[in-house]
C-alpha cells in the first residue's frame, strides 16, 4: 500500500466513525458506518506501518482494537450474568408470566437484596468497560505518538492524547463527547500527511575545457 492510499483511507474511515458515533443517538446504521470506519483505519494503519517500516505502529492499533472488544465483551458478559441472577432471585420462573413479574418486584422492595445485588453487578460492568477503555487507549495512544513521529504531523500525537483523555473522562460521562472530538483530530491528522520530500543531489559544474 503508498502513502496516499494509507492516508485517504484512514481519512475516510476516521470521518465514518465521526458520523457513526453521533448517529448512535438516532439511527440504526451507525453501527454499520462505525464498523466500516474501524476496519478502513486498521487497514490504514497496518499499510502507514508498512510504509514507515515500524510494526509498532500497527501492532498497538490492534492491541487497543482487542482491548476494546474485551472490554465490551466483558461489560455485556457481566450485565447479562447479573440480570439472570436476579431474575432468579427474585424466584421468577415464567418469564412470560407477568403476575410473577409484579409479585417479584413488590418482594423486592421488602427485601433489597437481590436489587442491592443488580446494582452492584452493573457497577462492576462499568467498572470493568472503564478500566479496558482506559487501557486501549494507552495503546491507541502510543500508537499514534509513533505515527507522528514517522510522519511528522503533530496532529497525530494531539489525537492520542484527546483520546485518552476522553476514556478517562467517559467516567463522568464528558469523555464522549471528547472521544469524538478526538476522532474528529485524526481525520484531520491523516489528510494531512504529506509524501516525504526528498532533496535532490547537487548539481556540479562542467569542468572547464
Amino acid at each position: 500500500m503508498n502513502l496516499e492510499t494509507g492516508k485517504n483511507l484512514g481519512g475516510i474511515g476516521a470521518i465514518l466513525l465521526v458520523i457513526g458515533f453521533v448517529g448512535i443517538i438516532g439511527t440504526g446504521y451507525s453501527g454499520i458506518l462505525s464498523l466500516i470506519g474501524l476496519v478502513l483505519v486498521l487497514i490504514a494503519m497496518k499499510g502507514l506501518s508498512d510504509y514507515y517500516k515500524d510494526a509498532g505502529i500497527f501492532n498497538n492499533t490492534l492491541y487497543g482494537f482487542v482491548t476494546s472488544i474485551i472490554g465490551v465483551v466483558a461489560f455485556v458478559a457481566v450485565i447479562v450474568v447479573t440480570l439472570l441472577e436476579t431474575i432468579a432471585d427474585l424466584g421468577i420462573v415464567d418469564w412470560t408470566n407477568s403476575a410473577e413479574w409484579t409479585a417479584a418486584f413488590q418482594e423486592s422492595f421488602s427485601d433489597m437484596s437481590a436489587l442491592l445485588n443488580f446494582v452492584g453487578g452493573i457497577i462492576v460492568a462499568f467498572v470493568v468497560l472503564f478500566i479496558l477503555l482506559v487501557i486501549a487507549a494507552i495503546f491507541y495512544r502510543k500508537s499514534l505518538n509513533m505515527l507522528s513521529s514517522k510522519s511528522g504531523v503533530g496532529m497525530f500525537s494531539t489525537a492520542g492524547l484527546v483520546l485518552l483523555i476522553g476514556a478517562i473522562l467517559t467516567i463522568i460521562l464528558i469523555g464522549v463527547i471528547v472521544i469524538w472530538i478526538a476522532l474528529i483530530l485524526l481525520a484531520v491528522a491523516f489528510f494531512s500527511i504529506k509524501p516525504a520530500t526528498t532533496q535532490a543531489p547537487p548539481s556540479t559544474s562542467p569542468p572547464p575545457p
